[in-house]
């Protein structure tokens, strides 16, 4: 399995960007997915997850300004991100079970 990750970038705080994450073969519509992030000098941390069944999970910092949603048809999982802060400056992963994507950069930052 090989997992794709775009849609980083540099944003204003109150900004918002849309990550992607597509995946190479077929255990993607029966498996959960999972959007982590990891800040400089922090360890990597769960943002969003999606079940293979549309069941989602936030962590506090992401609840109200975060989706995760899932396109099984095109093997993809988006993380769309609302109003983002200063803080939410991470790189930004997808994981499929035991793999995990190259990491997308976002930078919010006035």
């Amino acid at each position: 399995v090989q997992l794709q990750a775009s849609g980083g970038g540099l944003v204003q705080p109150g900004g918002s960007l849309r990550l992607s994450c597509t995946a190479s073969g077929s255990i993607f519509s029966i498996n959960a997915l999972d959007w982590y992030r990891q800040a400089p000098g922090k360890q990597r941390e769960l943002v969003a997850s999606i079940a293979s069944v549309g069941r989602t999970y936030y962590a506090n910092a992401a609840k109200g300004r975060f989706t995760i949603s899932r396109d099984n048809a095109k093997n993809t999982v988006y993380l769309q991100m609302n109003d983002l802060k200063p803080e939410d400056t991470a790189i930004y992963y997808c994981k499929l079970k035991s793999w995990w994507g190259q990491g997308t950069l976002v930078t919010v930052s006035s």
